[in-house]
Order: C-alpha cells, then structure tokens, then sequence
C-alpha cells in the first residue's frame, strides 16, 4: 500500500509529519519536534519533546539550556512513532547532523536537513540514504558555486601567516562548526602551533573535544600578551572582525571562511581581505550529484536559490517543487 502524500506536510515554520504528529526543524515551539542539526535556523528552544542525535542535544543544552523531553537517537537507529519509522543518518554538515528518514506505510521520505559530502575531519560523513522523496536544501544551488579543494585554502591560509611573521591572521568562522572545521582542517594541513580563540568559541571547541575531536592546542586570546599573538592563526565570531576586540590584535589579516567567499562583493562588503572559500554545504556540483546518487521519485527544495535546482531537475526528467519555509538561511554559516 502506498502512502498518501499528505502524511507529510510542508508549512512556512516546518514540515509537519502528520501520523508521528511531529515537526521537523520547526522554527517555532512545538510539541514534538525532530531536529536535524544545532544551527539557530533548524533547533530553537520551547520545545516539549525534542528527538536528535545525541551530539546535537548536548550543543542544544549549550546553546539554548534542556528541553523537558529528550530523545537521543544514535545514527543507524529507528525509533517508531505512531507508525512512522524515524532514523538519523549522517548528513555531514557539523558535528552530530543528520539527515531524518522517514518511513511509512511503504514510502520513504529523507529530509537532509543542510548536508555536504566533501570530506570534514570535524564530523561523520554524509551517507547517502534512497528514499522515495528527497527533501534537500539548496544554499548554494546555482551552477557558479563550485567550491575549491579544501586544502587549497587552508594553504592560502597557511601562506599568509607566513608573510606576515609580525602580524596575525584574524580568521572568521561561525561559532558551530565552521570555526572547529577550519582548526581541524589546518591540523591536518600540518599546522600544529596552538591557535587562539575569541572567547565565543571556547566552549563549543572544548564540547566537539568532549566528543572525540582532536583539535590540538587552543588558547584563549583574553589575557594574552599582544607580542605572543604575532605570527598566530585566531579565529573569532564573523560579527568581531571589525570590533573593538580585533583592536588589540597585532597587524592583522581579516579571513573569513564562507561559501559566500566566493562572490567578491560580499568579501569587499565585509572588509574581508582574505577569502576563504570553505563551507558546510553541498554546493552545486555536490547537489545534483546526490540527486543523481540518490534517485528518489521526487525532490524538495527547502531553501537557498530554488530556481536553478528545480529547472534542473525538470531537464533530467524528475518531479520537484520548491517549499517556502522561512528563515532558513544563517549568512556565517555557510
């Protein structure tokens, strides 16, 4: 028996499924929600009954405080509700995201909440899930996104601070996951000097430590003496980039590790004067490939450039449709 295609309803605020009478990433307290992932944009607080995996909930607590009802379900599990057969499956995004499988009366939908499928040494792994109806986002769904090798960037990186011995460079990264994976990623480029932190950051690194990711030595930039920053990588929240804290910093370069450094005008915008094209997104050629990898029957655009994902879509024979959930894109995050 196949199932209606109402038992899963998309709404501006989430999707609904409506058998497990649960939502998810709902960007508004609900009763039950399903989360994909720790970013503001798909976990909020006001929950009553919260189900994750558990590397999520614990950034959850950090960030937001526990819900009452908690849920921990591990990748691979399946939990029942009403009928509706849920699992999480890597998503590759940040540590603990996750695509939700859901499963019910003989169809199968997955919602991929954001994913990208280029290696991360900061998270597990995208996995691919086939599904009947693939729910995806499209942040970066037009064909002009083709983000370079990572660590082509990280040399840029690595390059700069070593023209600048008596500066530093001054990188900004969000404060889940893009700041751990570009700390990660210079450990495995070989860079194992300690790197220094705005204050924003340190609890979320010590948490990615508490679950296994080595991230070497990192030291807070409060309380250092100016001299001992020269010559130093520090990663600070994007919006400290042009504060009063990056003042006391010696000579530095401004980074910033975006997927939007890719277009010129948002890194002159920011007063950027490195760009660092690295993102935890799947960008275009990643996107249609999965699509491709994935065959479902249908797809679904949650968010990000619609458009472009959809005609391509069309071209290649496979019903789509674009959802008009609303804030679900974080600029930082990308």
């Amino acid at each position: 028996m196949t199932a209606s295609p109402h038992w899963i309803e998309p709404f501006p605020h989430g999707i609904y499924v409506r058998p497990a009478d649960a939502w998810i990433d709902p960007s508004r307290p609900v009763p039950r929600a399903l989360i994909t992932h720790g970013h503001a944009d798909h976990a909020r607080g006001g929950h009553d009954a919260v189900w994750a995996t558990p590397e999520t909930l614990d950034i959850i607590n950090l960030r937001y405080g526990r819900y009452t009802g908690e849920n921990a379900v591990g990748y691979g599990d399946a939990v029942d509700l009403n009928g509706v057969s849920v699992s999480f499956h890597p998503a590759g995004h940040v540590l603990g995201s996750a695509q939700i499988r859901l499963e019910y009366q003989g169809e199968t939908v997955v919602v991929t909440g954001d994913f990208k499928r280029r290696p991360d040494p900061s998270c597990a792994p995208f996995e691919l899930v086939p599904c009947d109806i693939f729910i995806t986002e499209a942040t970066f769904g037009l064909p002009v996104f083709r983000h370079p090798p990572t660590p082509d960037e990280i040399a840029k990186l690595l390059s700069m601070l070593e023209a600048n011995p008596q500066g530093c460079v001054l990188v900004g990264a969000y404060a889940l996951g893009k700041a751990q994976r570009v700390i990660a990623e210079l450990r495995d480029g070989g860079f194992h000097d300690p790197i220094y932190l705005h204050g924003a950051l340190e609890k979320m690194c010590a948490l990615y430590g508490e679950h296994g990711v080595d991230l070497g030595e990192l030291r807070p930039v409060a309380g250092t003496d100016k001299s001992e920053l020269m010559g130093r990588v520090i990663l600070a929240p994007p919006s400290a980039l042009a504060d009063r804290w990056s003042r006391r910093l010696p000579d530095p370069v401004t980074a910033m590790a975006s997927g939007w450094m890719r277009v010129r005008a948002r890194a002159r915008q920011r007063g950027v004067e490195l760009p660092l094209i690295i993102s935890d997104h799947a960008d275009w050629d990643e996107l249609t490939q999965t699509i491709r990898d994935v065959a479902p029957r249908e797809v679904w655009v949650t968010h990000g450039r619609e458009e472009a994902l959809l005609r391509w879509c069309q071209l290649h024979q496979i019903r789509a449709r674009a959802l008009a959930l609303v804030e679900r894109e974080d600029e930082d995050d990308a």
